[in-house]
């Protein structure tokens, strides 16, 4: 599949035949309609009969990876059960941004060590595939396949040589300039939509594994981008977000030339799409006009996931991060000064080798000069094939938890008086979730601020809504349901 097609998305709940408040509507197609349109009839498939279950670890990108590796498989007559007992075939797609998260892998893995794996197919794939290669081979026999997200446009190959007995079957190539793509995407989150846009990473910040494990950066075609999110919106999707390791350094490959922000515009003016967000950037490619075009397009949501990672300048330059703290903080003005109000989050590590006291006194101030929204925070973990795992220096653990226990407490309470103000204030949400125990529904904010909310409706799944703000908490808010309008 070339980089300029548009793939076909199935949603979950038409999977299951499952009923969703659609906020347009429409009709609910199933898999077979949709299926049907991607797999050409007497095509054939070579899983027929058989089932997987796959398991996801990490970020947002190995989540939609997942839909699409899903995809994939469905593609292939595979059909998707709940637990790993149950599948002819187990993957696991993962993610090694820190080591537990890695270690988490192989302890799922040997649990089917000798007979409860016995007649399975077991495949790993994602980011500890590329970093780990052969190597899980050794330490788990029983492993067929191995790949890196780089080789998933290879997926099916690999997968018709594993369905052939083939053992010991890799995909860890990085040199590529493509884009994973699918003909069937299995949306599994019926309120939200994930798109990637960009894969891969160009920068080198010394404690990160990225540009290792998903390689070069390579964009999508920006028809490609646009055909997809036209048919999300056939499908009903109203909210669609943008995905990328560095998502703001996307750059049209083709003659059409978008920049990140042209494309923000051109996602927002897509018929029945009122919600874009995007994650993550990079502020060495954060630029004004991704500013102005927020500050001018409601459909854009008002929220700017920026990570800083630290606060001081030599912390700043061990880790390679081309900025610093002014620079940062230029943006951080661009953003303060827009009309709309726009919140703003970021990831911070803490316990850089050679990080002192006075290091992580500026991360701290720095938290209280931005006002951060939200922090994801994070002690630093040495990972292979980093620059950063052979310098000195090391904080021991203990000193880094007490480093992180201050700063999320002071960030916690940060977050409990900025939400304070908020009391009174009424804001529309998207309704995607129901807490039973509390009577209250939830919903996302544009802002990206989760709202717990009464209601005296029934059904508000999927739907728009306006609360106003009773009562504020660290995480999210406490509100309830106004007849400013449903829809």
């Amino acid at each position: 599949m070339t980089s300029d097609q548009q793939t076909i998305d199935v949603r979950l709940d038409s999977l299951a035949g499952a009923d969703r408040p659609d906020a347009r509507g429409l009709g609910e197609l199933t898999v077979e309609q949709l299926s049907g349109r991607a797999i050409s009839p007497g095509r054939p498939q070579p899983g027929t009969g058989k089932s997987f279950f796959l398991e996801t670890f990490g970020c947002q990108m190995n989540v939609h990876d997942s839909e699409k590796v899903a995809g994939v498989l469905m593609e292939r007559g595979y059909r998707s059960v709940e637990r790993p007992d149950e599948a002819d075939i187990v993957f696991f797609n993962t993610c090694s941004i820190r080591e537990k998260a890695a270690q988490k892998v192989f302890s799922r893995l040997g649990v089917f060590r000798g007979a409860a794996g016995s007649g399975k197919i077991f495949g790993v794939l994602g980011c500890v595939a590329q970093q780990e290669g052969e190597e899980i081979f050794e330490r788990a026999p029983w492993v067929s396949l191995v790949c890196g997200s780089a080789s998933y446009r290879k997926l099916p190959e690999l997968l018709a040589r594993v369905e052939s007995g083939g053992r010991r079957v890799t995909g860890l190539r990085l040199d590529t300039e493509d884009t994973f793509e699918t003909e069937i995407t299995r949306r599994d989150n019926p309120f939200r939509a994930y798109l990637t846009i960009i894969e891969g990473c160009d920068k080198s910040c010394t404690y990160c594994v990225v540009p290792h494990t998903r390689g070069p950066e390579r964009s999508r075609a920006s028809a490609a981008i646009l055909a997809d999110v036209r048919g999300l919106a056939d499908l009903g999707y109203t909210e669609v977000q943008l995905l990328g390791q560095t998502v703001n350094s996307y750059r049209d490959p083709t003659a059409r030339g978008l920049n990140f922000s042209d494309l923000l515009l051109a996602v927002a003016a897509v018929p029945g799409i009122r919600r874009v967000r995007f994650t993550t950037s990079h502020p060495m490619d954060f630029t004004r006009d991704i500013v102005s075009a927020i500050d001018s397009t409601p459909e854009l949501c008002d929220h700017v996931h920026l990570p800083v990672q630290s606060g001081s300048d030599r912390v700043l330059c061990a880790m390679r991060r081309t900025y610093s703290r002014d620079e940062y903080l230029e943006k951080v003005s661009w953003i303060r000064a827009a009309r709309r109000p726009i919140s703003i989050s970021t990831d911070i590590i803490v316990g850089f080798p050679g990080e002192s006291d006075e290091d992580f006194a500026d991360t701290l101030s720095l938290m209280e000069t931005v006002g951060y929204d939200g922090v994801f925070a994070f002690k630093y973990s040495p990972r292979p094939n980093t620059d950063a795992q052979f310098m000195p220096g090391a904080i021991p653990d203990e000193e880094q938890s007490r480093r992180l226990a201050l700063l999320q407490e002071r960030q916690r309470q940060a977050q409990i008086a900025r939400h304070e103000t908020l009391v009174g204030k009424v804001f529309e949400v998207l309704v995607d979730g129901r807490h039973e125990s509390r009577g209250q529904w939830a919903g996302r904010t544009s802002c990206n601020r989760i709202v717990n909310f009464t209601s005296s409706q029934t059904d508000l799944l999927g739907s728009y809504a306006y609360a106003r703000v009773t009562q504020a908490g660290p995480n999210s808010m406490i509100g309830e349901q106004v007849a400013l309008g449903i829809n």
